[in-house]
Formats: structure tokens, sequence, C-alpha cells
């Protein structure tokens, strides 16, 4: 299987899970969760021959992705135009005001969470297993059972001021 064949397959399996993590990093805002997403998939490019199936596959894009969001949001803002010849899919989705003001809160909320515990609640909205989420994280699954609850409580709180 060639390489570029190998990487329109990881893209396609996980370019929309990826976007949504970036997107919860930056407060929404499609453009700059765009831009990150293209950022992870050209790292992930450049490293793919490099890649050792140490980790899972998808544990080490979130790994990727986790570290390419909290650097882009320590550096001063600066655009990069990338040229592809393939964008993804994005579904046409109807707008709804009321959903978009509570998403907008949603992630102001999430935004006030630490670095760590931010990764844990993107990672939980995508669905990832907690084996895979406690392994980007660094710490046990047991470890992470705890910190979800006490996310929630905090999400909790937030939500509802």
């Amino acid at each position: 299987m060639s390489q570029q064949y190998q990487f329109e397959q990881i893209y396609d399996a996980h370019y929309s899970s990826v976007y949504r993590l970036c997107k919860g990093y930056f407060n929404g805002d499609d453009a700059t969760a765009s831009d990150a997403a293209q950022e992870v998939f050209i790292k992930v490019w450049q490293h793919l021959p490099n890649f050792r199936h140490d980790a899972n596959l998808s544990t080490w894009i979130y790994r990727i992705a986790v570290n390419t969001c909290l650097l882009q949001l320590r550096k001063p803002v600066s655009k990069k135009e990338i040229r592809t010849d393939r964008l993804p899919d994005v579904a046409a989705e109807a707008y709804n005001p009321a959903q978009e003001e509570r998403l907008q809160k949603m992630y102001a909320c999430i935004q006030q969470l630490d670095a760590a515990n931010r990764v844990v609640v993107l990672m939980m909205l995508e669905q990832v297993a907690y084996e895979q989420i406690a392994e980007v994280v660094g710490i046990s699954a047991d470890t992470l059972r705890v910190r979800i609850h006490r996310i929630k409580k905090q999400l909790a709180t937030c939500v509802q001021l």
C-alpha cells in the first residue's frame, strides 16, 4: 500500500474527529479549527513513515492534534495558506439559533478548563474510549474516571450560570 493511499484512508477516517477536537480548543471558531486540523494532517503525512505502531494510530493522531492545538494557542496569530487538491466534505446543517447559543456557552465553559481537562472532555465528546484517552493524557483509566466525574460537575455548574 502506498503512503499516499494510506494517508488518504487515515485522513478520511480521522479528519472530522480531529476537526471537532480542534474546534473545541478554539472556542468553536471554524476557521482556526480548520487551520489547526490541516496542520495536524500535514504532520501526520510528514511523520507517517516513522510511525512505529507502539500506540494505536488514532491515539497517535489525537496526540498530534492536542500538541498542535496547544502550540497554536501559545503562538502569536499568523495565517498560513495551504493549497490542497481535496477538501473534506462538510455536512450542511440547518442553522438553529438556540442550539448555536447553547454550543457557544458549552465551548466557553470548556475553554475555562485547564489544558489536560480540556483534552479529556473534547475526546469524550468524540466518544473516544476511556483507555485511549488515558493513554493520550498519560494517566490510569481509574484516575481518568475520577477526573471525568469532576469535569462533568464543573461543566454543569458553568453551563447553568
